[in-house]
């Protein structure tokens, strides 16, 4: 039989072999908190990135088409929010790329996308595009006309011709309205209604040396350089705004609309005066005239 120095010792020993594996169960436990920990935070830059620039494009998701956006675009930024692409199937058909001046190009979403409105590729003429115009804006809340500057934005105008055409923005919600000091927009043009949605195809920009957002100026939103898609901003106060989005017109009547619905505020409950307007604003129809 082990004498009681034996038994001492052997107890000795497995008192020391459980410290040990609990010294080290401890240490892997650290580990994996801190791994953990990593994850979460790149997690958490990401998915920062991606709410300013949705809250921002093209954010007034995408103004597009998440402007922007969008250098990064700030939450005093109107910007279309970019389309996640983690949430689309990628389009069969190869994307496509018009051959004239303007090169409309296809954004390769596919048309099953609940955020996009397939309807093909405008015309895309062997010159630039020289077709003036007004854009009437029928909404639930009164009249809008807009006089399109196609001598400075002719690609982008002539896509809104063609979009009029299509009926594309009949029915639309306008998803965001800004109220501050710096930034006084009203963003419409999303198919979607959330700030995220456009046509298939994108648009470059145009016409942005020398650009400034005063009252009465309607430009695009995007999320980055040459990203256009629908949607554009109202502008109903003069706005702080880079020269980073595509004027595409100045207001004609209508000003009072806007007055009005910035007058009833946003829903955002935070006071920050971005969110949607309470006046909900409903584009009935948008024709070229």
């Amino acid at each position: 039989m082990p004498t009681t120095k034996q038994r001492r010792q052997t107890a000795r020993r497995r008192l020391e072999r459980q410290l040990a594996r609990r010294a080290e169960q401890a240490r892997r436990r650290r580990i994996r908190t801190q791994i953990i920990g990593a994850v979460l935070g790149v997690l958490a830059v990401g998915g920062g990135t991606w709410l300013v620039a949705a809250k921002v494009h093209n954010s007034p998701a995408n103004p597009a088409a998440q402007p922007s956006a969008s250098a990064t675009p700030t939450s005093s930024t109107p910007a279309a929010a970019p389309i996640p692409t983690a949430t689309f199937a990628k389009n069969k058909r190869a994307a496509a790329k018009t051959s004239g001046p303007c090169r409309y190009a296809e954004t390769g979403q596919t048309v099953a996308s609940p955020y996009t409105k397939d309807v093909g590729l405008p015309p895309d003429p062997a010159s630039t595009p020289k077709a003036a115009g007004s854009l009437a804006l029928t909404t639930n809340q009164g009249a809008v006309t807009v006089r399109l500057d196609p001598a400075r934005a002719p690609c982008t105008v002539q896509s809104f011709d063609y979009l009029a055409g299509k009926k594309f923005f009949d029915g639309t919600y306008c998803h965001r309205l800004t109220t501050s000091p710096t930034l006084a927009v009203l963003q419409c043009g999303d198919p979607s209604g959330t700030g995220q949605g456009g046509p298939t195809y994108q648009i470059k920009d145009e016409g942005l040396k020398g650009a400034t957002y005063k009252r009465g100026t309607v430009a695009m939103a995007n999320s980055g350089p040459n990203t256009n898609g629908s949607q554009f901003f109202l502008v109903y106060r003069d706005s702080q705004l880079p020269p980073n989005y595509s004027p595409i017109g100045t207001i004609t009547a209508g000003l009072d609309v806007l007055d009005k619905i910035a007058k009833a505020g946003t829903d955002n409950s935070g006071g920050t005066g971005d969110g949607k307007p309470v006046l909900g604003v409903t584009i009935q129809t948008a024709r070229i005239a």
